[in-house]
């Protein structure tokens, strides 16, 4: 089943954000999330808000499901003119999932066009959706382009066949370079998804992926560890001893194999799990969520987050489809962020990034936890004594420890 929503305050049916939203916004980029709610099939490791079934019905079908996005984003673009919130054009606009290239291209087309029409879309934006690359035709990736989208993010996950089947993943190894070579036909920039640790993969299962990926010649790869959720049909198989449990020592010789070959493969890497063949390259949508900007999130279970308010929609397509059809916000609650709540979002996310986070913004506690961390080779000692903390080491693991020891108990 999709993870559950978290709790949080009542959210308000016509959508109305507190005035301290629209404090500063000028300054702040915007952007535009688009969740794609449908699959093909439930991969055993998923827990996103996703749906196989094509027919939901009650105004949820897949045919239907882009006239209730354009109805959110006419009453998104009125409930933030009546929040003083001003109009900015996006930066960035993402659509994810499920898998959006479920939908007809036409359709994520006429979501862009009318999101374009709602708040404008600044020169040189960068516009990406995610695919399978079973889910895509030439055809298809030509509409894209020609709508607007600049970057197409494929998910491989692996190059090896036994561990796609332990991941569900439906599509054939030889698929993706034929995928990546039609959006590169169409104009469109490549990113692919990799994902490290899946049980029964060993070290040169590992190594096949990344060299594969490498000969595809991306402009992005993103390398995560998977992470066993509590729900899954994985979590299901791990508990019942079908397969082996993932193991830490693992993923961190995996991550460390990651930046090994992807960095001489001409990758640099940018954030955790994010590598970029140049700084254009680097995907500018999740920079803004991790540098803490504006964004609208459209669609079931998408969160938003405006001037320290943030809200999710509610997660089932009918649900959603039905406070639309009666003309209400489908919010189904809402945080307010707290100038602490703020701050160690702040630094959780801003370690992560290669550009570091400028020391000056951390609190007395947090600058004097600096040496130590230089001592215990958790920083980049000439990073810190510029003014920011940056990881020496990249991996998930040890990002966490520096969180910890930069924060207030």
């Amino acid at each position: 089943m999709p993870s559950a929503l978290p709790l949080g305050l009542p959210a308000p049916e016509d959508g109305i954000l507190p005035a301290d939203a629209a404090v500063g916004a000028d300054a702040r980029d915007f952007g535009l999330y688009v969740h794609i709610p449908f699959c093909a099939v439930r991969c055993g490791y998923c827990d996103f808000n996703t749906y196989t079934a094509t027919e939901l019905g009650g105004g949820a079908s897949q045919d239907a499901y882009a006239g209730s996005v354009l109805t959110e984003l006419g009453l998104g673009a009125v409930a933030l003119e009546r929040s003083g919130v001003p109009r900015r054009p996006m930066s960035t606009v993402f659509f994810g999932g499920g898998t959006p290239t479920l939908l007809p291209a036409e359709d994520l087309a006429a979501i862009l066009r009318a999101a374009t029409a709602t708040w404008g879309l600044e020169p040189g934006a960068e516009v990406t959706t995610e695919a399978n690359p079973d889910s895509v035709t030439p055809e298809s990736l030509r509409i894209l382009r020609d709508a607007g989208f600049t970057r197409v993010s494929f998910g491989m996950q692996s190059a090896v066949p036994h561990v796609l089947a332990v991941l569900d993943r439906t599509h054939a190894p030889e698929r993706v370079p034929q995928a990546v070579q039609w959006a590169r036909d169409a104009g469109l920039k490549v990113s692919l998804d990799l994902i490290y640790g899946t049980p029964g993969e060993s070290i040169d299962d590992w190594r096949a992926s990344l060299t594969t990926a490498l000969s595809y010649e991306p402009d992005h790869i993103s390398a995560y560890a998977l992470i066993i959720e509590e729900g899954t049909r994985l979590a299901s198989q791990i508990r019942r001893g079908q397969v082996p449990p993932i193991d830490d020592d693992d993923h961190a010789d995996k991550y460390a194999l990651a930046d090994e070959l992807l960095t001489a493969g001409g990758l640099h890497w940018y954030e955790v799990s994010n590598w970029a063949r140049t700084p254009d390259d680097a995907c500018r949508h999740n920079l803004a969520y991790w540098r803490g900007s504006d964004w609208w999130g459209a669609g079931p279970g998408a969160h938003s987050h405006v001037g320290g308010t943030r809200w999710w929609n509610v997660k089932h397509p009918r649900a959603y489809s039905t406070a639309l059809d009666a003309g209400k916000s489908p919010a189904a609650g809402r945080e307010i962020l707290t100038t602490a709540d703020r701050y160690v979002e702040d630094v959780m996310l801003r370690v992560r990034l290669r550009e570091g986070l400028p020391t000056g913004k951390l609190a007395p506690a947090g600058r004097t936890a600096v040496a130590g961390l230089i001592a215990d080779g958790l920083v980049e000692p000439a990073a810190a004594f510029a003014g920011r903390v940056v990881l020496t080491f990249r991996g998930r693991l040890l990002a966490d420890a520096v969180v910890r020891r930069l924060l207030p108990d």
